[in-house]
């Protein structure tokens, strides 16, 4: 005989049907999921759920903490220890419009990156991208850490970071033991000095009196504004465009598919 048992507040017939959303694919719940979203998760996910300083994006299809309905149900019902994610008092019913707003976000299987990741991993080295960028421990710190890109960003969104690294500008994941203020905005600061100095990098911190920037070489500079002529932030990247002529369409797709990989531990 079947046991009853609770999860997550509904009453289920345990080894007989997962937990589904009572509301999957109806378009009001949908709605209503997309409202609930705007007003009270996009100041981390962003407006459009595809990522922002504090959490990542969740239009990519893929749940580091879960990606069956009742474990994206106890994600935002109940946070995840260690995270900046934390628990929220939401109706039963207001989480699960959240659920089928999210779920009508995500891309279609078609959609998916057809990628070799283990020949993406080969060009990540090949092409010099572990210069500027770091991956579980190892590689460059000019540009952001991708040990948990996948997690956070769709595929759609690396190839274009890829292709055009000046169109969406990442802002840095944050820490959740840091306690240096905002995440980075990976554009371009270039500072003059008093004495005529040019230094073009990347600001790690800013402030009204100060800025620490890391140059191109990532070598860390601390100036005080005052010994400063000019401060000036632009909206590019110092990463170079990978262009067809240097990536082709199939070498793009490993390296996609190699990124998207990268969920963190």
């Amino acid at each position: 005989m079947s046991v009853l048992v609770i999860i997550l507040g509904i009453p289920v017939l345990a080894q007989e049907k997962a937990v589904v959303n009572p509301v999957s694919s109806n378009p009001s719940a949908i709605a209503e999921g997309a409202s609930l979203f705007r007003s009270n998760c996009s100041p981390c996910h962003g407006l459009s759920a595809r990522g922002g300083g504090r959490g990542p994006d969740l239009t990519t299809g893929r749940w580091v903490h879960g990606a069956t309905d009742a474990e994206i149900f106890q994600t935002i019902t109940q946070g995840v220890s260690g995270t900046e994610m934390p628990a929220n008092a939401f109706e039963d019913s207001e989480v699960w419009a959240i659920v089928a707003y999210l779920r009508s976000l995500a891309p279609p299987k078609s959609a998916a990156g057809s990628g070799n990741k283990v020949l993406g991993e080969q060009l990540f080295a090949e092409k010099g991208c572990s210069h500027c960028h770091m991956v579980k421990g190892r590689g460059g710190l000019l540009g952001p850490d991708l040990s948990r890109v996948g997690a956070g960003r769709s595929s759609t969104y690396l190839a274009d970071s890829i292709r055009e690294p000046d169109k969406d500008l990442s802002i840095g994941m944050v820490d959740p033991n840091s306690h240096f203020g905002p995440p980075p905005v990976w554009n371009t600061v270039t500072v003059i000095t008093n004495s005529g100095e040019k230094i073009v990098g990347v600001a790690r911190n800013e402030d009204t009196f100060s800025i620490q920037l890391m140059d191109r070489s990532q070598n860390l500079h601390l100036l005080m504004k005052k010994d400063l002529r000019e401060v000036k932030h632009e909206q590019k990247s110092l990463m170079p465009a990978y262009s067809e002529d240097i990536l082709s369409a199939s070498d793009l797709q490993n390296l996609v598919a190699y990124l998207a990989s990268l969920q963190g531990d």
